[in-house]
């Protein structure tokens, strides 16, 4: 529920009663995205981790925060649908493209666009905000096919580490849409 307003126009304005249609499901709402508890993010690599903050299994979707706390990489991958990008600290890029995103900086991701993810070192970490649909297709270093990531995948590991961490794999539930 709102705050109660002091001097905002809208302050005699009454919520909706009813917010949901039937059968619809609540939003997620998680404060502090990118957090600095460490805890939260999902290991990708030895720098490199993933904080889900929305999962979609019916349309292979998932939002998240990726955070590299040092110079990083993940590993060189093909997206067959878009992504979308903002970047909350730090300084990342691809290795395939010239330029190099920092603090408020936006990306879009074209579908069928493969690139090297890239962490700079710098005095913050590396926090992006990502909205993926569709898998991430692994590629060698020649730019092959190796592999596949996709949202069941994503789940799964998630719900490996968060049970690790004592979190519990049941928070991941919590994320699914």
């Amino acid at each position: 529920m709102a705050e109660a307003a002091k001097t905002e126009f809208w302050r005699d304005i009454e919520p909706i009663s009813s917010v949901f249609k039937p059968h619809a499901l609540p939003e997620v709402y998680r404060p502090d995205a990118p957090t600095d508890d460490e805890r939260y993010y999902v290991p990708l690599t030895e720098t490199v981790g993933t904080r889900p903050l929305f999962i979609m299994p019916s349309q292979n979707r998932w939002c998240d925060v990726l955070m590299a706390t040092a110079a990083g990489l993940v590993n060189r991958h093909y997206h067959p649908q878009q992504v979308f990008a903002y970047t909350i600290s730090g300084k990342w890029g691809y290795l395939e493209h010239d330029w190099i995103a920092t603090a408020g900086d936006f990306v879009y991701e074209a579908p069928g666009e493969a690139h090297t993810l890239v962490a700079y070192e710098h005095e913050q970490p590396m926090k992006v905000h990502f909205n993926v649909t569709g898998p991430l297709v692994w590629l060698d270093e020649k730019g092959e096919p190796e592999g596949y990531f996709d949202v069941y995948d994503y789940i799964e590991l998630c719900k490996e580490h968060y049970a690790k961490v004592g979190i519990g794999a049941d928070y991941v539930d919590s994320l699914i849409r």
